[in-house]
């Protein structure tokens, strides 16, 4: 049923909650994940505009995408990682499209109508905009 299947991650607590759900069901369909991370600093926004050496931020957040990706492979799971630069809604969705992926999976942090003007809301975009399912996990409060 979903052959490939974007996790998007944040680098974050929220992804505790997303890659156990995502891996087993990963395995329960023989499933290949692409794991998706959009860096969104300033650097990253205008990296290839104003031709920018890599910032701190992306560096760790490339390390962490490999590192997760590592993980995930030693338990058994086909898994690619992504780094995309720029806006994580509109990034999310063109992966989703150039990958063919079936599926896109998303952490929820449960803001409401406040917090999503103060925060904005990638899950907004994305599940308004997607032509692929979208599953969302509600990440756990940070402990």
């Amino acid at each position: 049923m979903y052959k490939k299947i974007l996790v998007a991650l944040e680098n974050g607590h929220a992804d505790k909650a997303l890659l156990p759900h995502i891996s087993q069901l990963a395995r329960q369909l023989g499933s290949e994940l692409l794991l998706v991370h959009v860096a969104d600093g300033w650097g990253a926004r205008y990296y290839d505009r104003l031709n920018l050496a890599e910032s701190t931020e992306m560096k760790g957040d490339r390390i962490y995408l490999e590192e997760t990706a590592a993980q995930l492979r030693q338990s058994g799971l086909r898994v690619t990682a992504h780094l995309a630069l720029g806006d994580p809604a509109p990034e999310i969705l063109k992966a989703a499209a150039q990958e063919h992926c079936d599926l896109i999976a998303m952490t929820s942090h449960g803001h409401r109508f406040l917090g999503d003007l103060v925060f904005g809301s990638t899950i907004h975009e994305v599940r308004h905009s997607s032509t692929i399912p979208v599953l969302l996990v509600r990440a756990s409060p940070k402990s």
